[in-house]
């Protein structure tokens, strides 16, 4: 029998637990300043995040070796991850001076998120199995929001001791694992099979899998060293304080528009004329982005804002892409691994702008991440023609 409608609360919860928890990613970018004048250094936004990255990377390869979401209730893993989080966050306030116990602390929080954000995701795949690119755009419109959401609290605070802004991104942590904990598991979940990454390679020879896998890597290339040094160019523009806190959050933040606007035009064009759209659109502000830094500032912030909306709004539909292309018995595998490349690729986007802000004007420091969507671009071509498939 096909299971009934889902509860109407059920996807604005998922989707606020996901937007409360996920406010951990960037919260030392937020304060980026201070920990700086701790540490007696320029730069570090790019190493911070990439000690994320790394935990979620690792997290996500546990996770899934271990099948943590498919042995037990995913409510339960996502509570349990976002305290693990929350206090591993919150232990920076201890250890701010030592850059090394610093990046120890953003590793675990990363870690943690690997059972928030795809245990998140797991959680609407249960109720919404027919309508996934749907979800998955509010969902990830929701990572853009929590992303940026530290950025917000620090603007709101900003006669705050910084501290303040670490233990309230940890708050919003907590109580995001306490609503994700109360959601039931849909009637959509099925307890998985164990991953096995023998032969997940063969996942690739499939043109489209290998296609939609592609684009996706080029566009987390760009994603999240976007994101983590959108305060960099607005400093350099002449942002500072609170102009520059909500100038990162308006940016960070309007990807939502991007992500939930692409899941609703997805019953009309396709997952992958979206996404391939989204990419391009991306692709021409990395391209043009040395002619902005100068301009007026409306124009300025206009250009900033359209980049903020199609850098983001192409992941959902990667996303469902790679879960539609995936050989049926490789299903969980071939993800996990896609998932991880991915956020690999992201390390190496991070680690060559953290190196380049101090060897280039600011000004053609983003040129340098066009090559990931230009060549997502290509490879995402075969995708294009996929109207029908994806209209749901």
């Amino acid at each position: 029998m096909e299971p009934s409608s889902p509860p109407r609360w059920i996807l604005p919860a998922i989707v606020m637990a996901q937007l409360l928890a996920t406010s951990l990613w960037f919260a030392p970018n937020a304060v980026i300043g201070d920990l700086q004048a701790e540490w007696s250094i320029s730069g570090g936004e790019g190493i911070v995040t990439t000690a994320v990255q790394l935990g979620f990377i690792t997290g996500t390869l546990c996770f899934a070796l271990w099948a943590i979401a498919d042995r037990h209730h995913p409510g339960t893993v996502f509570l349990v991850s976002a305290l693990v989080g929350a206090t591993a966050n919150a232990a920076v306030l201890l250890f701010h001076d030592a850059f090394a116990a610093v990046l120890a602390a953003r590793f675990l929080v990363g870690f943690c998120l690997a059972g928030i954000y795809p245990v998140g995701m797991k959680m609407a795949a249960g109720w919404y199995g027919g309508g996934l690119g749907w979800a998955l755009g509010f969902l990830t419109a929701a990572l853009a929001l929590g992303t940026a959401s530290a950025h917000l609290l620090r603007a709101a605070g900003a006669d705050w001791n910084w501290h303040l802004v670490l233990l309230g991104t940890s708050a919003l942590a907590v109580v995001a694992g306490v609503l994700a904990y109360a959601i039931p598991e849909g009637p959509y979940l099925k307890r998985g099979a164990p991953i096995r990454f023998g032969g997940v390679f063969r996942a690739f020879r499939v043109t489209r899998f290998r296609a939609s896998a592609m684009g996706y890597f080029g566009h987390m290339w760009e994603l999240y060293a976007f994101w983590a040094f959108v305060p960099v160019w607005l400093a350099a523009y002449g942002l500072g304080g609170v102009q520059l806190s909500l100038g990162a959050f308006a940016v960070i933040a309007v990807g939502a528009l991007g992500c939930a606007g692409g899941g609703l035009l997805v019953r009309r064009f396709g997952s992958g004329r979206v996404a391939i759209s989204q990419l391009s659109v991306s692709a021409l502000c990395c391209l043009v982005s040395p002619l902005f830094l100068a301009a007026p500032p409306v124009v300025f912030s206009a250009f900033l804002l359209l980049w903020g909306v199609t850098v983001a709004g192409d992941s959902p539909q990667f996303s469902a892409l790679n879960a539609r292309n995936a050989p049926p018995e490789l299903v969980g595998s071939a993800l996990t691994l896609a998932n991880c490349i991915g956020f690999s690729v992201s390390i190496g986007s991070l680690t060559l702008l953290e190196w380049l802000q101090h060897q280039v004007d600011p000004a053609w420091l983003l040129v340098a991440l066009l090559p990931g969507p230009l060549l997502g671009i290509m490879a995402a071509r075969p995708l294009w023609h996929s109207q029908g498939a994806d209209q749901r």
